[in-house]
């Protein structure tokens, strides 16, 4: 195979730059994540028109001429979203330093590559989205949408109602400042309640945080809604695909998804 500097000169400083980065095309034909594309290039194992790219960073605007280990390089598949049930005990990355379990091992055997919208941390459970479409998990993440994941939590302590209205305004936890949060009191046990819980924003661990900073400790915690998908009656480990005309309808309509989302 060929090292002649073609994709070099297709990236010499000040030219224009069309296409798209070969990393990502790689990732977007389903064969890894981008990062793992990184690695391939970095292995020599990537050519384009039969020349080893040397750059993550090379641009391509015909994927015809990308070949791995020289096999050519398989068209997109259709963008396609699916429900899991995410159980506890798994993290949602493709890999972990510390070796523990992965959303993504466990479900790779039955979809493929795919990547997750938003995440879910190691000991909460419920409704993750997972798509083989990285752009489509960008655009279902971004804020604009305004849809609003919602929540069971349950928490050892006794919350205060008063405490918990006090959320849908903000609230700065050690000079953090986390957006309006819907908190609402189910049920009270012993030593145990139950809240229903809805929020915008949904930073790492925010629902744990705000909530510990309110004196209550969250013992379990499932995701039931992210927007206007529900987890439903979903076994915990089970995937649904969401069909493409639902997801085409939600795509459609900003609007009309986020008010029919607040409905719930």
């Amino acid at each position: 195979m060929k090292d002649n500097g073609m994709a070099a000169e297709r990236q010499r400083p000040g030219a224009a730059q069309p296409g798209e980065r070969i990393a990502k095309r790689i990732a977007r034909a389903g064969l890894c994540s981008r990062r793992d594309a990184e690695r391939l290039i970095a292995a020599g194992r990537v050519a384009l028109g039969g020349a080893i790219v040397r750059s993550p960073a090379t641009n391509v605007d015909d994927p015809s001429l990308i070949t791995v280990d020289g096999a050519p390089l398989p068209a997109p598949a259709p963008a396609r979203l699916w429900r899991y049930h995410k159980p506890p005990g798994l993290i949602t990355s493709h890999r972990d330093p510390q070796g523990r379990p992965t959303v993504f091992e466990k479900v790779t055997t039955q979809l493929g590559y795919v990547v997750s919208v938003g995440r879910l941390d190691f000991n909460s459970e419920g409704l993750l989205l997972l798509t083989n479409d990285g752009k489509l998990a960008r655009e279902l993440e971004h804020p604009s949408r305004g849809w609003r994941r919602r929540y069971r939590v349950r928490v050892r302590g006794t919350p205060e109602e008063s405490a918990l209205a006090t959320l849908g305004q903000g609230i700065t936890v050690e000079g953090v400042r986390y957006g309006p949060i819907e908190a609402h009191l189910d049920r009270q046990n012993r030593q145990n309640a139950w809240l229903t819980i809805a929020l915008a924003e949904g930073r790492y661990r925010e629902i744990r945080i705000v909530l510990a900073h309110l004196g209550l400790s969250v013992n379990r915690l499932i995701r039931t809604a992210y927007g206007p998908f529900q987890l439903g009656g979903l076994g915990r480990g089970e995937i649904a695909e969401i069909p493409p005309r639902v997801l085409r309808e939600q795509l459609g309509s900003k609007r009309g998804s986020v008010r029919a989302d607040r409905r719930r």
